[in-house]
């Protein structure tokens, strides 16, 4: 067992070689640039369909349920029958807030061909929650929380992300990142499912 001496020696060591490797990062005399600089060209950015994941299509809706702030309970799985465009976002997520305008949107077409279900990936104060699609005038997105965190772990990566179901509950694609969902492009993916 180390002694509050050892220990205490211990962490000064382990400071001072950070400080150290950090100080080297830092080497104005050098020619080349310390991190690499930004040259990508917009052709080389990511493109959408770089984004869509159709590698886990058939699989079933996951058996999870979702509260939302007056503590009423809503399961996946009872939502077969149409397709489902589930979003998974945070209030936290800048991504996640620029694109809800256009499940807003989207949710609010009568002639829509899914349901499209915004699940909030925060754990905490569902408060926020609400206040964020108040004060952003959502008004066709409901207040679901996913309190366990579940489908984030399920479904893992960078939120946003978003999973379409078809009207039998399986999996057609996940597409991870912000997108516009009122788009041509949105539009074809979304008519994939049945």
């Amino acid at each position: 067992m180390l002694s509050s001496t050892s220990l205490k020696s211990l962490v000064l060591c382990s400071l001072a070689g950070a400080s150290a490797l950090m100080i080297a990062g830092c080497d104005k005399q050098s020619d080349k640039p310390a991190q690499p600089q930004a040259t990508e060209s917009a052709a080389q950015a990511p493109k959408p369909a770089d984004k869509l994941d159709r590698s886990h299509k058939g699989e079933p809706i996951p058996d999870v349920t979702l509260v939302d702030n007056t503590g009423e309970s809503l399961s996946l799985p009872s939502l077969k029958g149409k397709p489902l465009l589930v979003n998974l976002w945070a209030t936290w997520c800048a991504p996640c807030i620029a694109e809800m305008p256009t499940l807003n949107e989207l949710a609010a077409d009568p002639d829509s061909p899914v349901q499209v279900l915004p699940i909030s990936e925060d754990t905490a104060d569902m408060g926020k929650v609400v206040e964020i699609l108040h004060r952003r005038k959502l008004d066709h997105i409901e207040p679901w929380q996913d309190e366990h965190g579940d489908l984030g772990f399920q479904y893992g990566g960078n939120l946003p992300v978003t999973i379409l179901f078809d009207s039998q509950g399986k999996e057609v694609w996940r597409f991870s990142g912000g997108n516009d969902w009122t788009s041509a492009e949105a539009k074809k993916l979304i008519a994939e499912a049945r």
